[in-house]
């Protein structure tokens, strides 16, 4: 199952709306014959791959899977229906599908008479397609935000200036996270005194990287302009404006959507804008910038994890790395469970998930 695992893995950023599936089939005297995974969205799921490299090998074996085998006709046929067809004797799963549209697998493969086991190395394969998982769960894209600061919690310096507060290998890993995302999200701000690229532009270890959406929230359409270097070539670019913007400027270099501003505060409903994307079948965000966009973000209840990159540098002002997010007093303070602390060359990367009751992206382990 670990295997499967980590071959679920490879199609991180490649299989949006579908979630990210390995399987691995065993001959009936216990030894792999086929491996596969899923690697695009309309093309064959994962036991489909493995049991085409397993072939007749197949009859009478086992085949461990990430995710329960789904059970309906989409793009593609049942993969419970060709595990019965291929004669696979027992199938183990370690989570259950959540999609109502899709569940029901184990249940197909018991009626014809395939032992199935589920919940093996569940948290492990969770954790893979936490992305997928808590977007069906929610309705709305899972979101990872990301951030790089100083020991004292400064995103800039007091001019400004932010290049560069981490080092080239967290920068690096940066693009690993957004080679995992369908979508990178920015403020104005960011846009405005960056001119970021938002593209990847380092390989991962799981092969030739997507490229994902590139978002800018930009209210009043003054902050991406024409030449901007997110609206090149590299990736598709959406930008998010107000009703009353005019964003003609950018007809035919990104595509723009129209938000209502925010409930409370200023800019655009965050609600609106994670619906949106998720209408455009982005199951995963990555929340890159600025601090105040984050802060919109956390004060909406709609950051699932935490990434950050803390440098060991001091500046002593300059912005903070999130800004108001809703906050007043320490009672209120979103408090975060750490699942990990890495060494990424001279930086430490911290990664968190807010503790609320019934957080999807934490109790999908439970």
């Amino acid at each position: 199952m670990r295997r499967a695992i980590a071959l679920a893995a490879r199609g991180l950023g490649h299989t949006r709306p579908n979630p990210v599936v390995g399987c691995v089939v065993l001959d009936a005297a216990g030894q792999v014959v086929g491996e596969g995974w899923h690697q695009r969205a309309g093309g064959p799921h994962a036991e489909v791959h493995a049991l085409r490299a397993a072939g007749d090998r197949a009859r009478g074996g086992t085949a461990l899977v990430t995710l329960e085998p789904c059970n309906h006709t989409g793009r593609t046929g049942p993969c419970a229906q060709a595990l019965i067809e291929a004669g696979v004797a027992r199938v183990v799963y370690a989570v259950p599908d959540p999609n109502p549209q899709a569940t029901g697998g184990a249940a197909t493969l018991s009626g014809a008479g395939v032992a199935v086991t589920g919940g093996l190395l569940a948290a492990e394969a969770a954790e893979v397609n936490e992305a997928w998982l808590t977007s069906v769960r929610t309705g709305r894209p899972f979101v990872l935000w990301k951030y790089a600061a100083t020991l004292d919690g400064r995103s800039a310096a007091a001019d400004g200036t932010s290049r560069w507060i981490t080092s080239p290998e967290a920068r690096a890993d940066v693009h690993r996270l957004r080679a995992r995302a369908d979508a990178v999200v920015v403020g104005s701000g960011t846009a405005r005194q960056d001119d970021p690229h938002l593209a990847v532009r380092h390989p991962t270890h799981e092969g030739e990287p997507a490229q994902p959406l590139r978002v800018v929230v930009d209210t009043h359409a003054t902050a991406v302009r024409p030449g901007a270097r997110v609206l090149d070539d590299a990736a598709p670019t959406l930008v998010a404006v107000s009703h009353q913007a005019d964003a003609r400027h950018l007809d035919g270099l990104a595509e723009v959507v129209r938000l209502p501003a925010a409930p409370h505060g200023p800019g655009l409903d965050v609600t609106a804008l994670l619906a949106a994307l998720y209408a455009r079948d982005v199951r995963s965000v990555l929340l890159e910038g600025g601090p105040r966009l984050a802060g919109a973000f956390i004060a909406a209840g709609a950051v699932d994890k935490v990434v950050g990159y803390l440098a060991p540098a001091l500046l002593g002002a300059g912005p903070a790395a999130l800004a108001d997010a809703g906050i007043t007093t320490i009672g209120q303070a979103l408090r975060l469970g750490v699942t990990d602390v890495a060494r990424i060359g001279p930086d430490l990367r911290m990664t968190a998930l807010p503790q609320r009751p019934n957080h999807p992206a934490t109790s999908q382990e439970s």
